[in-house]
Protein backbone atom coordinates (compact mmCIF):
# COMPACT_ATOMS: atom_id res chain seq x y z
CA UNK A 1 0.00 0.00 0.00
CA UNK A 2 1.49 3.04 -1.19
CA UNK A 3 0.89 5.72 1.76
CA UNK A 4 2.37 8.87 -0.17
CA UNK A 5 -0.98 9.06 -2.91
CA UNK A 6 -2.86 9.76 0.30
CA UNK A 7 -0.67 12.83 1.46
CA UNK A 8 -1.47 16.08 0.09
CA UNK A 9 2.05 18.03 -1.02
CA UNK A 10 2.85 21.42 -0.77
CA UNK A 11 2.33 21.80 -4.26
CA UNK A 12 -1.13 20.24 -4.23
CA UNK A 13 -2.28 22.77 -1.17
CA UNK A 14 -1.23 25.45 -2.77
CA UNK A 15 -3.14 24.75 -5.98
CA UNK A 16 -6.07 24.06 -3.21
CA UNK A 17 -5.33 27.85 -2.21
CA UNK A 18 -5.79 29.02 -5.68
CA UNK A 19 -8.75 26.97 -6.78
CA UNK A 20 -10.85 28.45 -3.12
CA UNK A 21 -9.57 32.00 -3.62
CA UNK A 22 -11.26 35.39 -2.07
CA UNK A 23 -12.93 35.59 -6.25
CA UNK A 24 -14.44 33.09 -5.91
CA UNK A 25 -16.96 34.16 -3.11
CA UNK A 26 -19.09 37.19 -3.06
CA UNK A 27 -17.83 40.00 -1.07
CA UNK A 28 -20.61 40.11 1.32
CA UNK A 29 -20.30 36.55 2.76
CA UNK A 30 -16.45 37.34 3.34
CA UNK A 31 -17.87 40.49 5.31
CA UNK A 32 -20.02 37.95 7.39
CA UNK A 33 -17.35 35.68 8.05
CA UNK A 34 -14.96 38.23 9.69
CA UNK A 35 -17.69 39.77 11.84
CA UNK A 36 -16.40 37.95 15.05
CA UNK A 37 -13.13 39.80 15.15
CA UNK A 38 -15.36 43.03 15.23
CA UNK A 39 -13.93 44.71 18.33
CA UNK A 40 -11.02 43.22 19.31
CA UNK A 41 -8.64 46.11 17.64
CA UNK A 42 -8.84 49.55 18.26
CA UNK A 43 -9.27 51.92 15.39
CA UNK A 44 -8.85 55.75 14.46
CA UNK A 45 -9.51 57.69 11.55
CA UNK A 46 -8.73 61.15 10.85
CA UNK A 47 -8.75 63.15 7.98
CA UNK A 48 -6.56 66.49 7.32
CA UNK A 49 -7.33 69.27 5.37
CA UNK A 50 -3.54 70.60 4.72
CA UNK A 51 -4.00 73.56 6.76
CA UNK A 52 -3.52 72.52 10.57
CA UNK A 53 -6.74 70.86 11.41
CA UNK A 54 -8.07 67.69 11.62
CA UNK A 55 -11.65 65.83 11.71
CA UNK A 56 -12.61 62.44 12.95
CA UNK A 57 -13.94 59.95 9.97
CA UNK A 58 -15.56 57.18 9.53
CA UNK A 59 -13.83 53.68 8.82
CA UNK A 60 -13.47 53.44 4.82
CA UNK A 61 -9.98 53.77 3.98
CA UNK A 62 -10.63 56.14 1.13
CA UNK A 63 -7.93 57.90 -0.06
CA UNK A 64 -8.15 62.04 0.66
CA UNK A 65 -8.23 64.43 -2.37
CA UNK A 66 -6.60 67.59 -3.24
CA UNK A 67 -4.63 69.19 -0.23
CA UNK A 68 -6.92 66.55 2.33
CA UNK A 69 -5.41 63.22 3.42
CA UNK A 70 -6.51 60.53 5.36
CA UNK A 71 -4.84 58.63 7.85
CA UNK A 72 -6.22 55.30 9.60
CA UNK A 73 -4.31 53.50 12.51
CA UNK A 74 -5.14 50.18 13.89
CA UNK A 75 -4.23 49.36 17.60
CA UNK A 76 -3.56 45.29 17.66
CA UNK A 77 -3.89 43.99 21.49
CA UNK A 78 -1.01 43.15 23.55
CA UNK A 79 -2.22 39.60 24.37
CA UNK A 80 -0.95 36.61 23.95
CA UNK A 81 -2.50 35.66 20.60
CA UNK A 82 -0.34 34.23 18.00
CA UNK A 83 0.71 36.42 15.25
CA UNK A 84 -1.55 34.74 12.67
CA UNK A 85 -3.97 35.81 14.78
CA UNK A 86 -2.88 39.71 14.58
CA UNK A 87 -3.17 38.96 10.83
CA UNK A 88 -6.41 38.08 10.69
CA UNK A 89 -7.41 40.67 12.90
CA UNK A 90 -6.11 42.63 10.14
CA UNK A 91 -7.95 41.48 7.64
CA UNK A 92 -11.18 42.21 9.21
CA UNK A 93 -10.21 45.46 9.54
CA UNK A 94 -8.43 46.40 6.35
CA UNK A 95 -9.93 44.08 3.58
CA UNK A 96 -10.57 45.38 1.27
CA UNK A 97 -9.60 46.93 -0.32
CA UNK A 98 -5.85 46.02 1.04
CA UNK A 99 -4.67 42.77 -0.22
CA UNK A 100 -2.95 39.73 1.52
CA UNK A 101 0.50 41.11 0.41
CA UNK A 102 -0.26 44.43 2.12
CA UNK A 103 -1.18 42.41 5.80
CA UNK A 104 1.79 40.19 5.60
CA UNK A 105 4.35 43.26 5.04
CA UNK A 106 2.38 45.26 7.93
CA UNK A 107 2.31 42.56 10.72
CA UNK A 108 5.39 40.13 10.24
CA UNK A 109 8.31 40.32 12.46
CA UNK A 110 11.48 42.49 11.46
CA UNK A 111 12.74 45.21 9.61
CA UNK A 112 11.50 46.02 6.00
CA UNK A 113 11.11 49.35 4.23
CA UNK A 114 10.10 48.65 0.48
CA UNK A 115 7.42 49.28 -2.08
CA UNK A 116 4.24 46.78 -2.16
CA UNK A 117 1.37 47.19 -4.52
CA UNK A 118 2.82 51.06 -5.09
CA UNK A 119 2.76 51.90 -2.03
CA UNK A 120 5.71 52.58 0.77
CA UNK A 121 5.62 49.93 3.15
CA UNK A 122 8.12 50.33 6.54
CA UNK A 123 8.10 48.23 10.01
CA UNK A 124 9.99 48.38 12.86
CA UNK A 125 8.42 44.89 14.43
CA UNK A 126 10.22 43.40 17.13
CA UNK A 127 10.09 39.42 17.75
CA UNK A 128 8.74 38.12 21.04
CA UNK A 129 5.51 37.82 23.23
CA UNK A 130 2.79 40.83 22.19
CA UNK A 131 2.19 40.74 26.11
CA UNK A 132 5.58 42.06 27.01
CA UNK A 133 6.43 45.85 27.65
CA UNK A 134 9.97 45.26 25.62
CA UNK A 135 8.06 43.81 22.64
CA UNK A 136 7.51 46.54 19.99
CA UNK A 137 5.45 47.11 16.93
CA UNK A 138 4.88 49.54 14.38
CA UNK A 139 4.25 49.37 10.61
CA UNK A 140 2.91 51.83 8.21
CA UNK A 141 1.64 51.92 4.40
CA UNK A 142 2.17 55.51 2.81
CA UNK A 143 0.85 57.26 -0.44
CA UNK A 144 0.21 60.60 -1.28
CA UNK A 145 -3.32 61.11 -0.11
CA UNK A 146 -3.43 58.24 3.03
CA UNK A 147 -1.62 56.68 5.78
CA UNK A 148 -2.41 53.50 7.19
CA UNK A 149 -0.38 52.66 10.58
CA UNK A 150 -0.22 49.01 12.99
CA UNK A 151 1.23 49.11 16.74
CA UNK A 152 1.02 46.83 19.04
CA UNK A 153 -0.49 48.26 22.13
CA UNK A 154 -1.20 52.07 22.59
CA UNK A 155 1.91 54.17 21.61
CA UNK A 156 1.41 57.72 23.82
CA UNK A 157 1.03 60.61 21.53
CA UNK A 158 0.28 59.10 18.45
CA UNK A 159 -3.01 59.97 18.20
CA UNK A 160 -5.02 63.41 17.83
CA UNK A 161 -7.82 64.69 20.38
CA UNK A 162 -9.33 67.98 21.09
CA UNK A 163 -7.19 70.37 23.77
CA UNK A 164 -8.80 70.38 26.96
CA UNK A 165 -7.88 71.66 30.12
CA UNK A 166 -4.26 70.70 30.96
CA UNK A 167 -2.54 69.81 34.12
CA UNK A 168 0.42 71.43 32.60
CA UNK A 169 -0.42 74.71 32.19
CA UNK A 170 -1.57 74.70 36.08
CA UNK A 171 0.37 76.34 39.10
CA UNK A 172 1.49 73.37 41.02
CA UNK A 173 1.84 73.32 44.62
CA UNK A 174 3.14 71.02 47.25
CA UNK A 175 1.01 68.40 48.74
CA UNK A 176 0.25 68.90 52.62
CA UNK A 177 -2.16 67.12 55.11
CA UNK A 178 -5.07 69.52 54.37
CA UNK A 179 -4.88 69.11 50.27
CA UNK A 180 -7.71 66.33 48.56
CA UNK A 181 -7.12 65.24 45.40
CA UNK A 182 -7.68 67.77 42.67
CA UNK A 183 -8.95 70.29 45.27
CA UNK A 184 -7.95 73.79 44.04
CA UNK A 185 -6.55 76.20 46.74
CA UNK A 186 -6.86 80.17 45.75
CA UNK A 187 -3.72 82.10 45.37
CA UNK A 188 -2.00 78.65 45.47
CA UNK A 189 -2.72 76.73 42.66
CA UNK A 190 -3.47 72.80 42.16
CA UNK A 191 -1.83 70.43 44.39
CA UNK A 192 -0.02 67.27 42.44
CA UNK A 193 0.84 64.65 44.36
CA UNK A 194 4.26 62.80 44.74
CA UNK A 195 3.58 59.36 42.59
CA UNK A 196 1.81 61.67 40.14
CA UNK A 197 4.88 63.74 39.72
CA UNK A 198 6.99 60.02 39.87
CA UNK A 199 4.63 59.36 36.41
CA UNK A 200 5.39 62.04 34.68
CA UNK A 201 9.23 62.12 35.36
CA UNK A 202 9.17 58.85 33.29
CA UNK A 203 7.74 60.38 30.61
CA UNK A 204 9.95 61.87 27.39
CA UNK A 205 6.73 64.20 26.77
CA UNK A 206 3.40 64.26 28.64
CA UNK A 207 0.35 63.10 27.16
CA UNK A 208 -0.75 66.52 27.50
CA UNK A 209 2.61 68.19 25.67
CA UNK A 210 2.34 69.81 22.62
CA UNK A 211 1.41 67.74 20.01
CA UNK A 212 0.82 70.18 16.78
CA UNK A 213 -1.48 68.91 13.98
CA UNK A 214 0.27 67.81 10.53
CA UNK A 215 -0.62 69.42 6.91
CA UNK A 216 0.48 67.17 5.28
CA UNK A 217 1.73 63.42 4.78
CA UNK A 218 5.50 64.27 5.19
CA UNK A 219 4.34 65.81 8.41
CA UNK A 220 2.48 62.95 9.52
CA UNK A 221 5.55 59.98 8.47
CA UNK A 222 7.78 62.32 10.62
CA UNK A 223 4.87 62.83 13.57
CA UNK A 224 4.38 58.76 13.74
CA UNK A 225 8.46 57.68 14.02
CA UNK A 226 9.25 60.53 16.60
CA UNK A 227 5.88 59.53 19.02
CA UNK A 228 7.83 56.01 18.41
CA UNK A 229 11.35 56.98 19.53
CA UNK A 230 9.48 58.73 22.49
CA UNK A 231 7.95 55.43 23.17
CA UNK A 232 11.43 54.22 23.27
CA UNK A 233 12.80 56.84 25.40
CA UNK A 234 9.82 56.40 27.46
CA UNK A 235 10.82 53.04 28.35
CA UNK A 236 14.56 54.04 29.15
CA UNK A 237 13.96 56.46 31.46
CA UNK A 238 12.35 54.26 33.20
CA UNK A 239 14.18 51.46 33.50
CA UNK A 240 17.36 54.39 34.20
CA UNK A 241 15.29 55.31 36.97
CA UNK A 242 14.68 51.92 38.55
CA UNK A 243 18.36 50.73 37.96
CA UNK A 244 19.44 54.16 39.97
CA UNK A 245 17.08 52.88 42.65
CA UNK A 246 18.54 49.30 42.59
CA UNK A 247 21.87 50.37 43.12
CA UNK A 248 21.23 52.94 46.24
CA UNK A 249 18.94 49.79 47.38
CA UNK A 250 22.26 48.07 47.33
CA UNK A 251 24.54 50.39 48.92
CA UNK A 252 22.71 50.42 51.65
CA UNK A 253 21.37 47.00 52.42
CA UNK A 254 22.89 44.21 53.39
CA UNK A 255 23.43 39.95 52.98
CA UNK A 256 19.82 39.50 52.61
CA UNK A 257 19.23 41.73 49.72
CA UNK A 258 22.17 40.77 47.83
CA UNK A 259 20.43 37.28 48.18
CA UNK A 260 16.96 37.52 47.40
CA UNK A 261 18.02 39.61 44.44
CA UNK A 262 20.73 36.83 43.12
CA UNK A 263 17.86 33.98 43.53
CA UNK A 264 15.19 36.63 41.64
CA UNK A 265 17.93 36.98 38.80
CA UNK A 266 16.84 40.54 38.70
CA UNK A 267 19.78 41.71 36.60
CA UNK A 268 19.80 38.91 34.14
CA UNK A 269 16.32 39.37 33.66
CA UNK A 270 17.24 43.57 33.00
CA UNK A 271 19.96 43.15 30.77
CA UNK A 272 17.78 40.75 28.61
CA UNK A 273 15.35 43.61 28.55
CA UNK A 274 17.80 45.94 27.44
CA UNK A 275 19.37 43.87 24.50
CA UNK A 276 15.43 42.99 23.18
CA UNK A 277 15.13 47.31 23.10
CA UNK A 278 18.54 47.30 21.27
CA UNK A 279 17.11 44.54 18.79
CA UNK A 280 14.24 47.69 18.53
CA UNK A 281 16.37 50.19 17.99
CA UNK A 282 18.56 48.19 15.44
CA UNK A 283 15.81 47.58 13.60
CA UNK A 284 15.47 51.53 13.11
CA UNK A 285 18.70 51.79 12.56
CA UNK A 286 18.13 49.74 9.26
CA UNK A 287 14.75 50.92 7.97
CA UNK A 288 14.55 54.96 9.06
CA UNK A 289 17.36 55.71 6.97
CA UNK A 290 16.25 53.61 3.87
CA UNK A 291 12.86 55.50 4.88
CA UNK A 292 14.23 58.99 4.97
CA UNK A 293 16.11 57.74 1.45
CA UNK A 294 12.75 57.02 -0.08
CA UNK A 295 11.12 59.78 0.53
CA UNK A 296 13.43 62.15 -0.78
CA UNK A 297 12.45 61.14 -3.89
CA UNK A 298 8.85 61.96 -3.72
CA UNK A 299 7.66 65.40 -5.04
CA UNK A 300 4.71 65.20 -1.98
CA UNK A 301 7.44 65.00 0.56
CA UNK A 302 8.86 68.19 2.12
CA UNK A 303 12.43 69.19 2.38
CA UNK A 304 12.51 70.45 5.76
CA UNK A 305 10.58 66.60 7.06
CA UNK A 306 13.73 64.87 5.36
CA UNK A 307 15.78 67.34 7.88
CA UNK A 308 13.26 65.99 10.57
CA UNK A 309 13.36 62.26 9.77
CA UNK A 310 17.93 62.77 9.82
CA UNK A 311 17.46 64.28 13.08
CA UNK A 312 15.31 61.60 14.44
CA UNK A 313 17.76 59.13 13.06
CA UNK A 314 20.92 60.74 15.26
CA UNK A 315 18.41 60.99 18.00
CA UNK A 316 18.19 57.16 17.42
CA UNK A 317 22.03 56.54 17.28
CA UNK A 318 21.85 58.61 20.54
CA UNK A 319 19.27 56.88 22.13
CA UNK A 320 21.15 53.22 20.99
CA UNK A 321 24.51 54.86 22.74
CA UNK A 322 22.40 55.25 26.50
CA UNK A 323 20.88 51.80 26.39
CA UNK A 324 24.37 50.07 25.84
CA UNK A 325 25.47 52.46 28.95
CA UNK A 326 22.63 51.16 31.07
CA UNK A 327 23.59 47.33 29.74
CA UNK A 328 27.22 47.81 30.68
CA UNK A 329 26.20 49.09 34.42
CA UNK A 330 23.78 46.01 34.48
CA UNK A 331 26.72 44.08 33.71
CA UNK A 332 28.72 45.64 36.59
CA UNK A 333 26.25 45.66 39.09
CA UNK A 334 25.91 41.72 38.05
CA UNK A 335 29.78 40.89 38.32
CA UNK A 336 29.64 42.73 41.84
CA UNK A 337 26.97 40.47 43.00
CA UNK A 338 28.66 37.58 41.60
CA UNK A 339 32.23 38.39 42.95
CA UNK A 340 30.31 39.00 46.59
CA UNK A 341 28.75 35.80 46.22
CA UNK A 342 32.05 33.91 45.18
CA UNK A 343 33.30 35.16 48.39
CA UNK A 344 30.71 33.73 51.03
CA UNK A 345 30.93 30.59 49.61
CA UNK A 346 35.17 31.27 49.88
CA UNK A 347 34.74 31.96 53.29
CA UNK A 348 32.35 29.52 54.24
CA UNK A 349 35.21 26.87 52.24
CA UNK A 350 37.18 27.94 55.05
CA UNK A 351 35.09 27.73 57.85
CA UNK A 352 34.43 23.88 57.03
CA UNK A 353 38.17 23.54 56.35
CA UNK A 354 39.30 24.91 59.84
CA UNK A 355 36.86 22.83 61.35
CA UNK A 356 37.87 19.81 59.47
CA UNK A 357 41.47 20.19 60.94
CA UNK A 358 39.98 20.52 64.41
CA UNK A 359 38.08 17.11 64.51
CA UNK A 360 39.97 14.83 61.88
CA UNK A 361 42.76 14.24 64.57
CA UNK A 362 39.97 13.63 67.18
CA UNK A 363 38.33 10.79 64.68
CA UNK A 364 41.24 9.45 64.47
CA UNK A 365 41.80 9.02 68.35
CA UNK A 366 38.24 8.02 68.26
CA UNK A 367 39.16 5.32 66.22
CA UNK A 368 42.33 4.04 67.59
CA UNK A 369 40.38 3.51 71.01
CA UNK A 370 37.57 2.01 69.33
CA UNK A 371 39.56 -0.37 67.88
CA UNK A 372 41.97 -1.13 70.74
CA UNK A 373 38.58 -1.78 73.38
CA UNK A 374 37.78 -4.84 70.88
CA UNK A 375 41.27 -6.59 71.11
CA UNK A 376 40.66 -6.50 74.46
CA UNK A 377 37.23 -8.10 74.30
CA UNK A 378 38.59 -10.64 72.01
CA UNK A 379 41.50 -11.75 74.31
CA UNK A 380 39.25 -11.90 77.45
CA UNK A 381 36.95 -14.61 75.63
CA UNK A 382 39.90 -17.06 74.61
CA UNK A 383 41.13 -16.36 78.03
CA UNK A 384 37.73 -17.87 79.95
Amino acid sequence: MDLTQDEPTGDEEMDELVRVSSGDIPLAENHLQRTHFLGMVRQKAYIFDGLGNYYNKEWDLAEGGGKEFCWYHVELPKGKQKLSQSAQYLIDVLCPPLKLQDILSLVSNGPFCGYVDGALVFRVNSSGLPSSNFTFRLAARVTENSVITVSLGRVPRLGFSPIGQSLLSEIPSVESPSYYRGERKEGSGIVIREHVLEFLLTRNHSEEADNPVPKSVSNLVVHIIDTHLDHLQDVVIKLEMELDSVELELDRGGFALKKEMLDDRRFPKMHLNLQRLLQVIAHGEQVFPRVKEKCSSKHWFASEDISSLEELIGCLRRLKENVEFLANRVTAIQAGLDSWQSEQINRKLYYLSFLSIIFLPLSFITGGNTLSFSDLLIDHWWLH
